[in-house]
């Protein structure tokens, strides 16, 4: 099990193949994804990998953060996410993931938080029909209608669908077919569409329900943390 990365979603365009199909495609943005930690088997009880992307300000920083980053000898960043892997695929701290880590035509889970749609009605936010547009229903035509049965039970049960909050909640896509990648330009063009916003972060990772292909790389694409630092100096 290898590690994923987090990218910055942009937005949606089109691309087309070498005989004119048009394939629609979500642009993801990565940029400077790095290893901010290590979780280890015999420190933490599991193995897994802590990246971190974006550039905080520093005064919104707290004294456990600011510690955290200056113990690991990393720049402070403004996201941080762990990424559960296998012992043989750790990655070093201080190590830059690259847009090569996904090679094109794999499979990938992209997981991001979903559009905020606010309080929404039964219809819009569980597909109910609602009441009948005539035959005695004068004002009620989008309400939801009985919630319950009668004196037994004589409650509403637990997670009854009714009116809410719609959106605004950690959803994953699964099985989206990475089309292209840019390591210049710091891109992965996926097929389709995928949760959240236009400038929303979002984790990339290799499908579970797919097997990685053999190109893949192991234990991924990576810029090791002398060629970062080296980078940072210039």
């Amino acid at each position: 099990m290898r590690s994923g990365l987090i990218a910055l979603k942009l937005g949606m365009t089109r691309i087309y193949t070498e005989d004119g199909v048009q394939v629609p495609v979500t642009v993801l943005k990565v940029d400077n994804c790095q290893v901010v930690a290590q979780k280890t088997q015999e420190k933490h009880g599991y193995t897994a990998v802590q990246l971190g992307v974006g550039v905080p300000k520093i005064k919104r920083l707290t004294k456990a953060e600011r510690g955290h980053f200056a113990a690991q000898k990393v720049e402070p960043k403004r996201k941080l996410q762990e990424f559960r892997v296998t012992p043989e695929n750790t990655i070093p701290v201080g190590a830059e993931i690259t847009v090569d880590h996904f090679v094109p035509g794999q499979f990938v889970d992209v997981t991001g938080t979903s559009m905020g749609k606010g309080f929404a009605g039964g219809m819009k936010r569980w597909n109910f029909a609602g009441l009948r547009a005539t035959h005695g229903v004068s004002v009620s035509h989008r309400s939801i209608g009985s919630t319950g049965n009668r004196q037994d039970p004589g409650k509403v049960f637990k997670n009854k669908k009714m009116p809410g909050h719609l959106g605004a909640e950690t959803v994953t896509t699964q099985n989206i077919v990475v089309v292209k990648t840019d390591v210049e330009r710091g891109l992965i063009l996926v097929r389709g569409s995928v949760p959240g916003v236009k400038g929303g972060w979002v984790s990339v990772r290799d499908a579970v329900k797919r097997k990685l292909p053999d190109g893949a790389p192991k234990p991924g694409s990576f810029k090791a943390p002398v060629e970062v630092a080296a980078a940072a100096n210039e």
